[in-house]
């Protein structure tokens, strides 16, 4: 019989209601104390602005430049119309994504058909820069139309979605927003307190997918840590552990963690720099950027249908 550890302060009922999508209680031991990990600073180079250049972070744009970009805005969305650029019969732009959705022209009501290509309006396009699509949420950058959808992808003012794994949660907001919304949210994910605490998670062999998730609070942040598990090809499953900061980019290269299962003389350990949850766990998974063992390795760590991931969130040295 294993021996199981009080809940650390702060920590909910461990029987109490699992959050969307965990078709099982969850039961999380308490916080112990282990060596920290004191990794090198990660360095991601500097990206120093030069006034103008595309893809770079310029002074405020003057009138005769936003009149310019003014004549792209989409009538419908009000993102601007990039090339490839088509017209309706009377000369109105709308842009690709809005055009797909609509039957008739939403200046003129004329007809969108047959496609005509505004060659010249492309050629301004391509010597213009455009605005970020999030600079009223603070993005300065101005950048080149081939580089405004790569950018926009990945931009650090863009909307955070809920960071908890699976489809079923379709919140967006602020970065200040996210814990507030999984207190209200999801209150049955348990939060425990300090740099090094054990993930429990129990009933790893129920069938099909499912995730356990618990939240960090350590060095003034909070980590959201995943262990999921899905069948990537038929009768074989994997599991995928990892830990997210509820943060910027810039702010999880400022911490270390690491994973270890132990069990039987047998250790298995995986250290990383946490992700951000803009990154999210899907891209993680796919990549294989996380902890990922099989079935077989999940029994041989665990007990009685247990898992115990020791998990040990250190600041980077500077």
């Amino acid at each position: 019989v294993r021996e199981q550890p009080l809940l650390s302060p702060g920590a909910t009922d461990p029987f109490s209601e699992p959050s969307p999508r965990h078709p099982s209680p969850m039961l999380w031991d308490a916080s112990i104390t282990v060596s920290i990990l004191s990794p090198g600073a990660r360095q991601t180079p500097g990206r120093s602005p030069s006034l103008g250049g595309p893809g770079t972070a310029g002074e405020p744009q003057s009138n005769a430049h936003h009149e310019l970009t003014s004549l792209f805005e989409c009538p419908v969305c009000f993102d601007y119309v990039l090339p490839p650029i088509l017209q309706c019969q009377a000369g109105h732009l709308v842009c690709n994504q809005c055009r797909q959705k609509l039957s008739c022209c939403p200046t003129c009501r004329g007809a969108l058909t047959p496609s005509i290509r505004n060659l010249a309006m492309e050629k301004v396009a391509s010597a213009v820069l455009f605005p970020c699509k999030y600079a009223t949420t603070g993005c300065s950058l101005t950048l080149h139309h081939t580089e405004k959808p790569e950018h926009e992808d990945i931009c650090e003012y863009r909307p955070y979605s809920c960071p908890c794994p699976g489809a079923s949660c379709k919140w967006q907001g602020s970065l200040e927003a996210v814990m507030s919304h999984l207190m209200h949210a999801h209150k049955s994910i348990t939060t425990l307190q300090g740099e090094d605490i054990v993930f429990l998670a129990t009933d790893i062999n129920l069938p099909g997918a499912v995730d356990w998730v618990m939240m960090q609070s350590c060095f003034g942040h909070h980590f959201m840590l995943v262990l999921e598990k899905q069948e990537k090809y038929e009768g074989h499953q994997q599991f995928f552990a990892i830990v997210l900061l509820i943060g910027t980019r810039k702010q999880a290269e400022n911490f270390a963690y690491r994973l270890e299962l132990n069990s039987n003389r047998r250790r298995l350990t995986w250290e990383a720099m946490p992700r951000s949850i803009h990154d999210g766990v899907a891209a993680a998974i796919v990549n294989s950027d996380c902890l990922v063992f099989d079935t077989a390795i999940a029994h041989l760590f665990a007990d009685n249908g247990n898992l115990g991931i020791n998990v040990t969130i250190s600041m980077c040295c500077p």
